[in-house]
């Protein structure tokens, strides 16, 4: 995400030259790059240029402290600009009533069906709502049987009327369905138009005086970039919506949408679509994207993944077995679920500090895990509880099982190994603390 756009960003403060201030001289030639770097990314050109003249405005004649140079101080200029432009602060959905109604409107083929079963799910888990899907798409062939197999899928129930080919009524139906069965929040799929089809945008605004939504959310694919902030405005001028949604940001998108779309509309981005799976939505922090575009990672979304999979009485049973040295190849099974529910894996690697750069040409598989996972399928109960019995001939017989050699299949155990030493060494107080005393100072 944005891989492009961080890398000639890099390049654009390496530009910069300056000793104790940043001037007019030394600042000009890296604004001249990041003006550049951001019409490269499909942002609009007048928001490009009013960005970079107010990093330029806020940058000249700031004091550099010693221990700063210029290019670090123009970065922390550079961020928070890039947030403010982004929306400042996060936007939260509303709640206001019982049900809340929100409506989902946007293009064809923008992921309006898949994103409502993702905010479905994302309610239900993270915000404890009840939520009901509505089944609003008419036109598209097999969106109601789509919505119906999403809502199977995350355990939600689906109104659909397939008798019915009018969405007003069906949304009015779906709402009244809704306080009927205590659900309390309606979510209102629709189906994709152009914003040039006056019938079928005349049709939208009927929807939404019949059922008063709280929320509309406009669904923005962010591979279309600039044509996508120029839609949103359209549809804004007919629907008023309260917020946007930018799906399909782990693609080959160049950013523009996100630089773009809330200067160009004033209304915020709520959600960004992260992958495929139905837990890979994101509450949209422009603080953590802007620090993400300048390559200073997103920790504290990645400790939030991680928490959303935490266990707690799981992971004091875990405490325990490390304590024992009892931590086996179940365990070691059970971590890799749990990271894989976290996300893209070269994802998750472009949310640590300095990692992101550094991955910027290698090629993460999604399924990065499945030699290992191979690996310790292909053991039997007994050696996945004891380690420490898997001689010579287990491990050929596990590399033919698991379709891998068996280097891969030493590799492996000596990692899991090492990892157990260390875990245990980390769980001993003593022993961490006569670790800290050995090191050099």
């Amino acid at each position: 995400m944005f891989e492009n756009l961080s890398d000639k960003l890099d390049r654009a403060f390496k530009v910069l030259k300056g000793q104790g201030t940043i001037t007019e001289i030394n600042v000009a030639e890296t604004m001249k790059e990041i003006r550049k770097a951001l019409l490269d990314a499909d942002v609009n050109y007048k928001t490009a240029k009013t960005f970079t003249d107010e990093v330029r405005q806020k940058a000249i004649g700031q004091n550099v402290l010693t221990a700063i140079s210029p290019g670090q101080l123009l970065t922390k200029v550079m961020s928070d600009e890039l947030t403010e432009l982004m929306g400042g602060s996060t936007a939260e959905l509303n709640f206001p009533a019982t049900p809340t109604v929100i409506l989902i409107a946007g293009l064809n083929g923008a992921g309006k069906t898949t994103f409502s079963g993702k905010l479905a799910l994302f309610l239900k888990s993270q915000k404890n709502k009840k939520p009901l899907l509505v089944a609003g798409d008419v036109y598209r062939p097999a969106a109601i049987e789509q919505l119906k197999v999403l809502g199977e899928q995350i355990g939600i129930p689906v109104y659909a009327n397939m008798e019915s080919k009018d969405p007003i009524a069906i949304a009015r139906e779906g709402v009244a369905l809704a306080k009927q069965n205590g659900n309390n929040v309606v979510i209102i799929d629709t189906a994709g138009r152009l914003s040039i089809d006056e019938a079928m945008m005349v049709e939208i605004e009927q929807v939404k005086d019949a059922v008063k939504p709280h929320e509309i959310l406009f669904v923005v694919d962010a591979m279309t970039g600039q044509d996508a902030v120029n839609t949103a405005k359209v549809f804004n001028d007919r629907l008023d919506f309260t917020g946007v949604v930018l799906t399909k940001l782990d693609g080959d998108t160049r950013g523009g949408a996100a630089l773009s779309i809330k200067s160009v509309v004033n209304k915020p981005i709520k959600f960004i679509g992260t992958g495929e799976k139905m837990e890979a939505l994101d509450v949209f922090h422009p603080d953590r994207m802007s620090s993400r575009m300048l390559g200073m990672g997103d920790v504290i979304s990645l400790v939030e993944r991680a928490q959303q999979q935490f266990d707690e009485k799981e992971a004091a049973e875990l405490q325990k077995k490390i304590r024992k040295n009892k931590f086996d190849f179940n365990d070691f099974y059970s971590q890799i679920q749990q990271i894989k529910k976290m996300g893209n894996v070269k994802d998750l690697m472009g949310m640590i500090p300095g990692v992101g750069k550094m991955m910027k040409n290698v090629e993460v598989d999604d399924d990065a895990f499945k030699n290992i996972e191979s690996i310790i399928q292909s053991m039997t109960p007994f050696e996945k509880e004891n380690p420490d019995s898997i001689n010579q001939s287990r491990r050929n017989r596990i590399a033919k099982g698991s379709g891998t050699d068996l280097q891969e299949v030493n590799r492996l155990i000596k990692q899991f190994e090492d990892m157990r030493k260390v875990m245990k060494q980390m769980s001993n107080p003593a022993a961490m603390a006569n670790m800290m005393r050995r090191m050099p100072k």
